[in-house]
């Protein structure tokens, strides 16, 4: 099983990371999950996606880790170039924005914020979203290009130039 997936997934991996060290141990580690799922007992449907879901949230972990480590030296501090009047602003503007979009998405139909909500926020292919709702995947790829047309047109109202 190991060798079936392992050369794609380190390739998958490698694109994403630009790290060849880096890609080889997510894929262990992503390995290690799927056999330690399977060994427990949560035999999956479909291996490969198993693996592919793990790795990508150890892609996330690995991001949100480096970007915790990353700090701001103090004595920087006074030296930024916008001055400090302009960030809430920034702050402001973006919480407008976020709650916007946020609006967008909860004025969808019902069945076409679930399809987005299912495949955007969970990560879920369309057809793992089609069996769940129930529906086609032509169906949910229409209520997912509903839903960006729409979040894009949010967008497209905060970022005119």
């Amino acid at each position: 099983m190991v060798e079936r997936y392992y050369n794609e997934l380190w390739g998958f991996l490698r694109g994403q990371l630009h790290d060849g060290d880096a890609a080889g141990d997510l894929a262990q580690e992503a390995y290690a999950r799927a056999l330690g799922a399977q060994a427990a007992g949560r035999e999956p449907r479909d291996f490969r996606s198993l693996l592919y879901r793990i790795a990508r949230n150890l892609i996330v972990d690995r991001h949100r880790r480096a970007s915790v480590r990353q700090h701001t030296d103090i004595d920087a501090v006074h030296d930024l170039s916008a001055p400090a009047a302009a960030q809430p602003e920034n702050a402001a503007a973006a919480q407008q924005q976020v709650a916007a979009m946020l609006a967008v998405i909860d004025a969808l139909p019902p069945r076409c914020r679930e399809a987005f909500v299912l495949h955007k926020f969970e990560q879920l292919p369309h057809a793992e979203v089609a069996a769940r709702m129930g529906i086609s995947r032509n169906a949910v790829e229409k209520h997912i290009i509903r839903a960006l047309l729409a979040c894009r047109a949010c967008d497209d109202r905060y970022n005119r130039p």
